[in-house]
């Protein structure tokens, strides 16, 4: 029974990935690993075979300890909403709202809750792999804190700082934390990590002793940078940052970035195959005209960004996607937008109300109380297709023929006459290999019929044998208990 933490000197500096790395590489060495994340605030999640959620990054952390997901990953997640509020989802059930005001307050009453879940994985496996949120250096956030140095201290484990040196600023970011930090929080941190290292490495030796020889923490090795993370599902949201793309002569698929953006990486998919090029398209930008499919993303804000999208001008590039001919995809929240009106008269999401959707499907959708979480399969566009449903809102179809045939003779989605609107509940189908390669036919583009899970595997594989080779992993093994 053993732990061992990742922090980070910021957000995206590479804390998801290298839990999911390490994991994979203990795995591989023949240990039982678990990952763990205190509290995480992201608007992507995964349902758990319970039925619960958690967040995405810990599934796939899970994955790659080869566990199955468990709500104790990842016991307190807040996935924001307008306003400045967050859901909160604690061992997987939503338990209300907080806000900006009451937020750390409620936090320090969750402590509790996320010691239970970590003593359980603890007494499961031979080593839990922690993942931090954000920073121990906004000490701001320290009191009451539960996701970096308030749980580690809490639970006595050692913990590692990631730094990432492909920003700039590493050494400073790195002895900077050291300096700012409480000194019994400082005692917490054991050593160091640099991360997405471009170029050779002996060129960073000197500032990688002065990083120890000024933050008296031990260097645990250099991860170059590596391709294999792109191939990865991503948490955070600044991987949207990718550009417009466009003029490649691919297959163009433009998705639009709305504030309350939720499970993107259903995109993924699409991202890897050789005929495709997807465009996140950023606030202030039309949709390009050259798309051949829109994807309407989730939200967990669906009125909000109803709203948003008719601000930026969207509605009318969709429209006139529609009357060009173009397919639309909805997923989840984008699925409700497709319709004729969204209602949330209880106020789940925001201010309540009810609003108008673009009115190219025949569908109502009420938002209320109950969250439906479950993995699904079952048939759509002719072949099979899995993936999970994680929605509160309830959609009537009046005219309007389902999308897919799920296990148990239920429908879901709904599609036009056309058959070129078509939106669905089911996150993750574009994972589906014969479904994905079915809906590219019909936009006249061949799909490579690459296995998605697959891929992520390798991906994991490669990760993990990268860091075997560049990090002195024996070394952080013997910061922990475990003993083989």
């Amino acid at each position: 029974m053993a732990g061992l933490m990742l922090q980070g000197t910021g957000s995206d500096v590479g804390k998801s990935v290298m839990v999911a790395g390490l994991c994979r590489a203990l795995v591989n060495r023949g240990l039982r690993v678990l990952p763990f994340k205190p509290q995480n605030m992201s608007n992507n999640a995964a349902v758990t075979p319970e039925g619960g959620e958690i967040g995405r990054a810990q599934a796939l952390q899970a994955l790659a300890a080869r566990a199955p997901l468990h709500v104790d990953m990842n016991p307190v997640l807040l996935k924001p909403q307008a306003d400045r509020t967050s859901q909160l989802v604690v061992h997987g059930e939503v338990r209300g709202t907080l806000g900006s005001a009451n937020f750390r307050e409620a936090r320090r009453t969750l402590l509790p809750e996320v010691m239970a879940s970590y003593r359980r994985l603890e007494a499961r496996c031979d080593l839990v792999v922690v993942e931090g949120a954000g920073s121990p250096a906004e000490i701001n956030l320290r009191a009451g804190d539960i996701a970096n140095m308030g749980f580690a201290r809490e639970a006595d484990v050692p913990v590692v700082l990631i730094g990432d040196i492909d920003r700039g600023g590493v050494i400073a970011s790195l002895v900077g934390t050291r300096a700012v930090i409480e000194p019994e929080d400082a005692a917490q941190i054991r050593g160091f990590l640099i991360n997405k290292f471009r170029g050779d490495p002996a060129l960073f030796a000197d500032g990688y002793a002065a990083i120890e020889q000024r933050s008296g923490w031990r260097g645990y090795g250099v991860l170059p940078w590596q391709s294999a993370v792109g191939r990865l599902p991503s948490e955070d949201a600044v991987v949207l940052e990718r550009g417009l793309g466009g003029g490649s002569g691919k297959l163009l698929v433009a998705c639009p970035i709305l504030p309350r953006i939720a499970n993107f990486d259903d995109l993924d998919p699409l991202r890897q195959e050789s005929g495709v090029e997807v465009a996140m398209i950023p606030p202030g930008t039309p949709i390009p005209a050259e798309a051949a499919l829109i994807v309407l993303p989730g939200s967990k804000a669906t009125l909000a960004d109803m709203a948003f999208m008719r601000a930026e001008g969207w509605d009318i590039d969709v429209l006139a996607h529609h009357r060009r001919g173009g397919m639309i995809l909805g997923i989840c929240g984008g699925f409700q937008m497709l319709g004729r009106t969204i209602a949330d008269p209880l106020g789940i999401e925001g201010e309540p109300g009810e609003m108008a959707g673009l009115g190219l499907l025949d569908v109502t959708t009420v938002l209320g109380n109950r969250k439906a979480l479950r993995e699904v399969s079952g048939t759509a566009l002719g072949v099979n297709l899995t993936g999970y449903e994680m929605h509160m809102g309830v959609t009537e179809r009046d005219m309007a023929a389902p999308f897919a045939m799920l296990d148990g003779d239920r429908p879901d989605g709904a599609v036009d006459a056309s058959g070129r609107v078509i939106g669905t509940y089911c996150h993750g189908l574009l994972a589906s290999t014969d479904l994905r390669a079915e809906l590219l036919a019909r936009l006249g583009a061949a799909s490579d019929r690459r296995d998605h899970h697959a891929e992520v595997d390798a991906a994991l594989n490669e990760l993990a044998a990268a860091m075997e080779e560049h990090l002195d992993i024996d070394g952080l093994l013997a910061l922990t208990e475990y003993r083989p």
